[in-house]
């Protein structure tokens, strides 16, 4: 019998590999800033822990999951193993006297902390940030982390794109620490929530924690504001307010002085509703009809797999695709680091955001069925240990992005993936943020409530039936392939929904897809469509640009024509 051959698969660098420095350099929160801070990225030991005991595997660099390129490790954790991270570090000076915070961005799946021999706390879920007061464990002089973290790619947890056997949609699995971890030095009494909610000329700031006497100091060119209040609350009112748009990104610097606590945040002007205009409901950007364009980013890279190799990672994708004359990035079944949502604010992309998806997947009953017309199955059940996690993890991740006038737009479940219970999570989760349009079921598998409709359309034609009621989404579209030499992944595979040749093939196709469908769908009251996708992603090649950032596959004019032209038409289409 002829043994079946794997397909050959080559390591792939981006640009940004020579800095990876910069995550030890990055404030990694940087709405929400103190003087006293200290990086722990950078070298640590890792360990693996199964049966027959543990075993070295040298030095790991966090933030990097093993599984990468860049952590030095390239090693996948296995059945019935631990990861084992040790760190020693001495405080800075900066920190001697305060209360010492342990933050870490994301460690995935389950992981219990010590410090200095002592258990200082666990977390369960992989995609969101924990904070632990471990300042009655320290010592002087030199301190020890350690970190042991479990990842069964468990289904009752979030998971996203991960499959421990990858291929096609489904990518490498991660596990450990992959986002930044850090030491933050705070006074007794300090701030420990911050919560900012602007309108179109004000901004209300709410605190947990911290002083009862606060002063606002607002930044601005002609000099400080200074706002003093005393509680939990207060609305500040800006004189001539300046909208944030993904035209005119402008942000506003603020400091927030609550006794000896001192944090340098900042605050953009904006509003994200639906309202009804001329008949149709649309997607409306500080109180205007406002068309999203956009991609799908499922937020992976070649050599660092759940982040870049540096943070410039995040800059260029967000900066290429505003180049390419987008305004909207569809963060896909995944939550980055506050690092990408803050660059996001600063150049001006909108995020429509994904909740992480948990349960089980089925091929023939969430895509097979649905793309040939049968949305109307039923609903996979949820056990109660599922139901709990997921909404616990979509608390989390409304209070971990609250602050970001990037994130306009959530998706609860995508595709029928572990979908339950989808019109009681939408009431909870809109009364939780309503300053965010919530699409509750992208794709199909539609049930009553909803604040848009949102339509995946693949390998037929894009022909949209206007509601209107709900602002018209096409969350998914494309998915053209185009394979570049020296520069894929996957070398035996291809993964696409059709293949073109060469670049300007690629260019050709999507100007007819734009114009031939995706522009006449502005008559029906589009108004937002997500093309796929930004970059490939292992076997998939149906980015505009390569796994390793190097090759961008379309031309700026063309791709900018079309924006032009998409705008324009719902301009006509929208004007009162």
């Amino acid at each position: 019998m002829k043994l079946k051959r794997a397909p050959r698969t080559c390591q792939l660098h981006t640009p940004f590999e020579a800095d990876k420095a910069a995550w030890q350099i990055a404030h990694p929160r940087p709405q929400a800033k103190r003087e006293a801070w200290q990086s722990l990225c950078g070298p640590w030991k890792l360990s693996v822990r199964g049966k027959t005991g543990e075993q070295p595997l040298g030095e790991i660099y966090v933030p990097f999951p093993p599984e990468s390129h860049c952590s030095g490790i390239e090693r996948t954790l296995k059945a019935n193993e631990a990861w084992v991270y040790r760190k020693c570090f001495s405080l800075h000076e900066s920190m001697c006297g305060k209360t010492v915070l342990l933050h870490f961005g994301a460690v995935d799946q389950i992981c219990t902390v010590a410090v200095n021999g002592n258990e200082v706390g666990e977390h369960v879920g992989g995609y969101l940030p924990f904070t632990l007061d471990i300042t009655p464990y320290l010592q002087a002089g030199e301190n020890e982390i350690v970190v042991t973290v479990r990842d069964p790619l468990s289904h009752d947890l979030g998971y996203g794109k991960q499959r421990k056997a990858r291929g096609g949609m489904w990518y490498t699995p991660i596990s450990g620490i992959w986002q930044p971890v850090w030491l933050e030095g705070v006074p007794k009494e300090y701030v420990r929530e911050l919560r900012l909610t602007p309108t179109r000329s004000s901004v209300t700031i709410e605190t947990v924690g911290g002083a009862t006497e606060k002063t606002i100091l607002l930044h601005t060119e002609q000099g400080d504001i200074v706002h003093h209040y005393t509680g939990d609350r207060t609305e500040l009112v800006v004189p001539n307010p300046k909208l944030w748009t993904p035209e005119t990104p402008h942000l506003y610097a603020f400091t927030l002085l609550a006794g000896e606590d001192r944090v340098e945040s900042y605050f953009a002007l904006r509003t994200m509703t639906v309202e009804n205009v001329c008949g149709q409901s649309y997607l409306c950007l500080n109180g205007k009809p406002y068309f999203f364009h956009g991609l799908l980013d499922q937020g992976y890279f070649s050599d660092g797999i759940y982040l870049p190799a540096s943070p410039e990672g995040y800059r260029f994708d967000i900066a290429e695709m505003k180049r390419l004359g987008f305004n909207m990035l569809r963060k896909h079944i995944k939550i980055e680091p506050d690092l990408f949502y803050s660059e996001c604010d600063r150049l001006g992309m909108t995020v429509f955001q994904d909740l992480v998806n948990s349960g089980d997947y089925s091929f023939l009953y969430d895509t097979a069925l649905p793309t040939v017309g049968f949305k109307r199955l039923p609903q996979h059940r949820a056990s109660g240990a599922r139901r709990a996690q997921f909404l616990v993890e979509a608390d989390a991740t409304v209070a971990a992005l609250y602050n970001h006038p990037s994130v306009v737009y959530y998706t609860i479940f995508n595709e029928g993936w572990g979908q339950f219970d989808a019109d009681g999570i939408y009431t909870r989760m809109k009364a939780k943020d309503p300053t965010r349009v919530w699409d509750a079921t992208s794709g199909w598998f539609q049930k009553r409530e909803s604040d848009v409709t949102s339509e995946h359309v693949y390998f037929k034609p894009i022909r949209l039936k206007p509601d209107p009621n709900r602002p018209l989404v096409l969350s998914e579209f494309g998915g053209y392939s185009c394979k570049i030499d020296g520069h894929a992944f996957n070398l035996d595979k291809t993964y696409g929904y059709r293949k073109l040749a060469d670049p300007a093939a690629l260019q050709q196709a999507l100007t007819e897809l734009y114009q031939n469908e995706v522009i006449p769908a502005v008559q029906n009251g589009l108004s937002a469509a997500v093309l796929t996708q930004v970059s490939d992603v292992e076997d998939e090649t149906n980015g505009l640009v390569t796994y390793d950032r190097q090759v961008v596959k379309v031309e700026e004019a063309p791709m900018r024509a079309l924006a032009e032209a998409l705008f324009a038409a719902f301009s006509v289409k929208t004007k009162r």
